[in-house]
Protein backbone atom coordinates (compact mmCIF):
# COMPACT_ATOMS: atom_id res chain seq x y z
CA UNK A 1 0.00 0.00 0.00
CA UNK A 2 1.52 3.40 -0.66
CA UNK A 3 1.53 6.70 1.33
CA UNK A 4 -1.10 8.20 -0.56
CA UNK A 5 -3.54 5.23 -0.16
CA UNK A 6 -3.13 5.57 3.74
CA UNK A 7 -5.00 8.36 4.23
CA UNK A 8 -2.05 9.93 6.82
CA UNK A 9 0.49 12.05 5.69
CA UNK A 10 4.55 10.86 6.21
CA UNK A 11 6.71 10.96 9.31
CA UNK A 12 9.14 13.52 8.04
CA UNK A 13 12.35 14.11 10.23
CA UNK A 14 14.08 17.21 10.58
CA UNK A 15 15.73 18.61 7.70
CA UNK A 16 13.74 15.93 5.62
CA UNK A 17 11.71 18.45 3.74
CA UNK A 18 14.36 20.92 3.05
CA UNK A 19 16.76 18.38 1.58
CA UNK A 20 14.03 17.04 -0.98
CA UNK A 21 13.02 20.21 -1.62
CA UNK A 22 16.09 21.06 -2.94
CA UNK A 23 16.31 17.83 -4.85
CA UNK A 24 13.39 18.33 -6.66
CA UNK A 25 14.09 22.02 -7.47
CA UNK A 26 17.31 20.83 -9.02
CA UNK A 27 15.94 18.03 -11.03
CA UNK A 28 12.68 20.06 -12.07
CA UNK A 29 15.07 23.66 -12.88
CA UNK A 30 14.27 22.90 -16.48
CA UNK A 31 10.92 21.33 -16.80
CA UNK A 32 7.52 23.23 -17.44
CA UNK A 33 4.20 23.70 -14.93
CA UNK A 34 3.05 20.27 -16.41
CA UNK A 35 5.43 18.31 -15.66
CA UNK A 36 6.20 19.85 -12.13
CA UNK A 37 2.39 19.06 -11.48
CA UNK A 38 2.55 15.87 -13.13
CA UNK A 39 5.41 14.97 -10.77
CA UNK A 40 3.53 16.32 -7.47
CA UNK A 41 0.20 14.49 -8.42
CA UNK A 42 1.51 10.78 -9.34
CA UNK A 43 4.86 10.21 -7.27
CA UNK A 44 4.16 8.05 -4.41
CA UNK A 45 6.76 9.35 -2.77
CA UNK A 46 5.98 13.00 -2.75
CA UNK A 47 2.88 11.92 -0.69
CA UNK A 48 -0.50 12.82 -0.58
CA UNK A 49 -1.15 16.30 -2.36
CA UNK A 50 -4.11 18.43 -2.84
CA UNK A 51 -4.58 21.63 -3.98
CA UNK A 52 -5.25 24.98 -2.46
CA UNK A 53 -7.69 27.42 -4.41
CA UNK A 54 -9.44 30.51 -4.09
CA UNK A 55 -10.99 30.78 -6.99
CA UNK A 56 -9.94 34.23 -7.95
CA UNK A 57 -8.69 36.03 -10.77
CA UNK A 58 -6.10 33.53 -12.16
CA UNK A 59 -6.87 30.34 -10.34
CA UNK A 60 -9.04 28.91 -13.52
CA UNK A 61 -5.97 27.79 -15.19
CA UNK A 62 -3.95 26.17 -12.25
CA UNK A 63 -7.53 24.16 -12.04
CA UNK A 64 -7.49 22.75 -15.69
CA UNK A 65 -4.51 21.40 -15.60
CA UNK A 66 -5.37 19.66 -12.59
CA UNK A 67 -8.75 18.45 -14.21
CA UNK A 68 -6.41 16.97 -17.35
CA UNK A 69 -3.67 15.09 -15.34
CA UNK A 70 -5.78 14.13 -12.26
CA UNK A 71 -9.45 15.49 -11.62
CA UNK A 72 -9.51 13.42 -8.75
CA UNK A 73 -7.38 15.53 -6.64
CA UNK A 74 -8.89 17.18 -3.64
CA UNK A 75 -9.29 20.96 -4.43
CA UNK A 76 -9.55 22.39 -0.43
CA UNK A 77 -11.76 26.03 -0.97
CA UNK A 78 -11.60 28.33 1.82
CA UNK A 79 -14.89 30.18 2.37
CA UNK A 80 -13.89 33.02 4.60
CA UNK A 81 -17.85 34.01 4.63
CA UNK A 82 -16.28 37.27 3.59
CA UNK A 83 -15.47 36.23 -0.08
CA UNK A 84 -17.44 38.47 -3.07
CA UNK A 85 -20.63 36.68 -4.31
CA UNK A 86 -19.22 36.68 -7.85
CA UNK A 87 -16.30 34.35 -6.38
CA UNK A 88 -18.89 32.13 -4.85
CA UNK A 89 -21.16 31.71 -8.24
CA UNK A 90 -17.36 31.89 -9.76
CA UNK A 91 -16.19 28.17 -7.66
CA UNK A 92 -19.76 26.98 -8.29
CA UNK A 93 -19.32 27.37 -12.83
CA UNK A 94 -16.12 26.61 -12.41
CA UNK A 95 -16.38 23.25 -10.63
CA UNK A 96 -19.18 21.90 -12.52
CA UNK A 97 -17.43 23.00 -15.85
CA UNK A 98 -13.87 21.15 -15.00
CA UNK A 99 -15.69 18.47 -13.85
CA UNK A 100 -13.29 18.06 -10.26
CA UNK A 101 -14.57 15.59 -8.14
CA UNK A 102 -13.20 16.01 -4.49
CA UNK A 103 -13.92 19.85 -4.12
CA UNK A 104 -13.82 20.63 -0.45
CA UNK A 105 -14.99 23.68 0.87
CA UNK A 106 -13.30 24.62 4.37
CA UNK A 107 -14.86 27.20 7.08
CA UNK A 108 -14.08 27.95 10.08
CA UNK A 109 -15.72 26.82 12.85
CA UNK A 110 -18.96 29.01 13.81
CA UNK A 111 -17.83 29.13 17.62
CA UNK A 112 -14.51 30.05 16.66
CA UNK A 113 -15.79 33.07 14.85
CA UNK A 114 -18.27 33.95 16.76
CA UNK A 115 -15.84 34.32 19.90
CA UNK A 116 -13.62 35.88 18.18
CA UNK A 117 -15.32 38.59 15.75
CA UNK A 118 -18.97 38.56 17.44
CA UNK A 119 -20.03 41.43 15.09
CA UNK A 120 -18.00 40.92 12.20
CA UNK A 121 -15.58 44.09 12.38
CA UNK A 122 -12.52 42.19 13.48
CA UNK A 123 -10.96 42.55 10.27
CA UNK A 124 -11.34 46.93 10.82
CA UNK A 125 -9.00 46.17 13.94
CA UNK A 126 -6.42 43.11 12.84
CA UNK A 127 -6.11 42.28 9.51
CA UNK A 128 -3.72 39.11 10.64
CA UNK A 129 -6.51 37.79 13.80
CA UNK A 130 -8.82 37.98 11.25
CA UNK A 131 -7.26 36.31 8.25
CA UNK A 132 -5.69 33.80 10.90
CA UNK A 133 -9.09 32.43 12.37
CA UNK A 134 -10.99 32.54 9.18
CA UNK A 135 -8.21 31.55 6.66
CA UNK A 136 -5.09 30.52 8.64
CA UNK A 137 -6.48 27.97 10.79
CA UNK A 138 -9.40 26.62 8.61
CA UNK A 139 -7.11 25.13 6.64
CA UNK A 140 -3.89 24.23 8.27
CA UNK A 141 -6.64 21.18 10.00
CA UNK A 142 -7.42 20.97 6.15
CA UNK A 143 -4.02 20.07 5.43
CA UNK A 144 -2.97 17.97 8.62
CA UNK A 145 -3.75 14.66 6.50
CA UNK A 146 -1.62 16.05 3.72
CA UNK A 147 2.16 15.90 2.96
CA UNK A 148 2.44 19.20 0.37
CA UNK A 149 -0.19 21.25 -1.11
CA UNK A 150 -0.54 22.74 -5.17
CA UNK A 151 -0.81 26.28 -5.05
CA UNK A 152 -0.99 29.00 -8.17
CA UNK A 153 1.40 31.92 -6.63
CA UNK A 154 3.93 33.06 -9.36
CA UNK A 155 6.66 34.96 -9.74
CA UNK A 156 5.71 38.11 -11.56
CA UNK A 157 2.66 38.26 -8.48
CA UNK A 158 4.47 40.72 -6.41
CA UNK A 159 7.99 41.43 -4.41
CA UNK A 160 6.77 39.09 -1.70
CA UNK A 161 6.53 36.71 -4.42
CA UNK A 162 9.96 36.86 -6.43
CA UNK A 163 11.79 34.33 -6.23
CA UNK A 164 8.97 31.88 -5.55
CA UNK A 165 10.24 28.25 -6.79
CA UNK A 166 8.52 25.08 -8.06
CA UNK A 167 8.61 23.30 -4.51
CA UNK A 168 9.34 24.94 -1.21
CA UNK A 169 9.86 23.70 2.17
CA UNK A 170 6.87 24.18 4.88
CA UNK A 171 8.64 24.06 7.97
CA UNK A 172 9.43 20.38 8.61
CA UNK A 173 5.85 18.86 7.70
CA UNK A 174 5.19 19.84 4.27
CA UNK A 175 6.55 20.66 0.71
CA UNK A 176 5.06 23.35 -1.12
CA UNK A 177 4.69 23.36 -5.04
CA UNK A 178 4.06 25.97 -7.30
CA UNK A 179 4.25 24.66 -10.90
CA UNK A 180 3.53 27.93 -12.10
CA UNK A 181 6.27 30.10 -10.72
CA UNK A 182 8.04 30.92 -13.83
CA UNK A 183 4.65 31.83 -15.72
CA UNK A 184 4.32 35.31 -17.00
CA UNK A 185 1.17 37.10 -16.86
CA UNK A 186 1.00 36.56 -20.63
CA UNK A 187 1.21 32.86 -20.48
CA UNK A 188 -1.99 33.12 -18.17
CA UNK A 189 -4.04 35.21 -20.55
CA UNK A 190 -2.67 32.24 -23.49
CA UNK A 191 -3.46 29.47 -21.52
CA UNK A 192 -7.23 31.08 -20.60
CA UNK A 193 -7.63 32.13 -24.03
CA UNK A 194 -6.74 29.03 -25.80
CA UNK A 195 -7.93 26.75 -23.37
CA UNK A 196 -12.07 29.29 -23.95
CA UNK A 197 -11.35 29.35 -19.49
CA UNK A 198 -14.27 31.57 -18.11
CA UNK A 199 -12.85 34.73 -16.05
CA UNK A 200 -13.49 35.51 -12.87
CA UNK A 201 -16.27 38.23 -13.14
CA UNK A 202 -14.62 41.19 -10.94
CA UNK A 203 -11.58 40.86 -13.57
CA UNK A 204 -12.88 43.33 -15.23
CA UNK A 205 -13.91 46.30 -12.90
CA UNK A 206 -10.16 46.07 -12.15
CA UNK A 207 -9.42 43.33 -9.70
CA UNK A 208 -6.56 41.65 -10.48
CA UNK A 209 -5.99 40.16 -7.31
CA UNK A 210 -9.31 39.09 -5.75
CA UNK A 211 -9.45 38.25 -1.30
CA UNK A 212 -12.46 38.98 0.60
CA UNK A 213 -14.37 41.83 0.48
CA UNK A 214 -14.22 43.92 2.71
CA UNK A 215 -10.23 44.01 2.52
CA UNK A 216 -9.87 44.05 -1.47
CA UNK A 217 -10.27 46.92 -3.83
CA UNK A 218 -9.79 47.87 -7.45
CA UNK A 219 -5.66 48.43 -8.74
CA UNK A 220 -5.31 51.44 -10.58
CA UNK A 221 -3.15 50.94 -13.99
CA UNK A 222 0.79 51.04 -13.34
CA UNK A 223 -0.16 49.68 -10.02
CA UNK A 224 1.41 46.16 -8.32
CA UNK A 225 -1.24 43.53 -8.84
CA UNK A 226 -1.62 42.92 -5.04
CA UNK A 227 -1.89 46.62 -4.10
CA UNK A 228 -5.75 46.03 -3.82
CA UNK A 229 -5.14 43.75 -1.08
CA UNK A 230 -5.06 45.26 2.52
CA UNK A 231 -4.84 48.80 0.70
CA UNK A 232 -3.23 51.31 2.93
CA UNK A 233 -1.12 48.43 4.74
CA UNK A 234 2.12 46.81 5.14
CA UNK A 235 0.46 43.78 4.97
CA UNK A 236 0.65 41.33 1.36
CA UNK A 237 -0.21 37.76 2.90
CA UNK A 238 -2.91 36.55 4.43
CA UNK A 239 -0.47 34.30 6.34
CA UNK A 240 -1.18 30.92 4.52
CA UNK A 241 1.92 31.27 2.46
CA UNK A 242 5.57 30.42 4.21
CA UNK A 243 9.03 32.00 3.35
CA UNK A 244 11.89 29.84 4.51
CA UNK A 245 9.32 27.65 6.62
CA UNK A 246 8.17 30.59 8.32
CA UNK A 247 4.71 32.66 8.09
CA UNK A 248 5.26 35.88 6.07
CA UNK A 249 2.19 38.36 7.12
CA UNK A 250 3.76 41.12 5.72
CA UNK A 251 6.54 42.33 3.25
CA UNK A 252 9.70 40.29 2.45
CA UNK A 253 11.99 41.86 4.63
CA UNK A 254 16.11 41.34 4.71
CA UNK A 255 15.56 39.19 8.34
CA UNK A 256 12.93 36.83 6.96
CA UNK A 257 14.35 36.35 3.54
CA UNK A 258 17.61 35.01 4.28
Amino acid sequence: MTRKATGMPRDLHQGEVAERVALLNSRYKHHGATAVLEHALKDADLGRVALVSSFGAESVVLLHLVSVVAPETPVLFVDTRMLFPETLEYQRQVAEMLHLCDIRTIRASQPRVSFEDPDGTLHQFSTDACCNVRKVEPLERALSTFDGWITGRKRYQGTSRAAVEFFEAEGDYRIKVNPLAHWGKEDIQDYMINNKLPRHPLVAKGYPSIGCAPCTSPVKPGEDERAGRWRGTAKTECGIHFINGKAVRGPVTTENAA
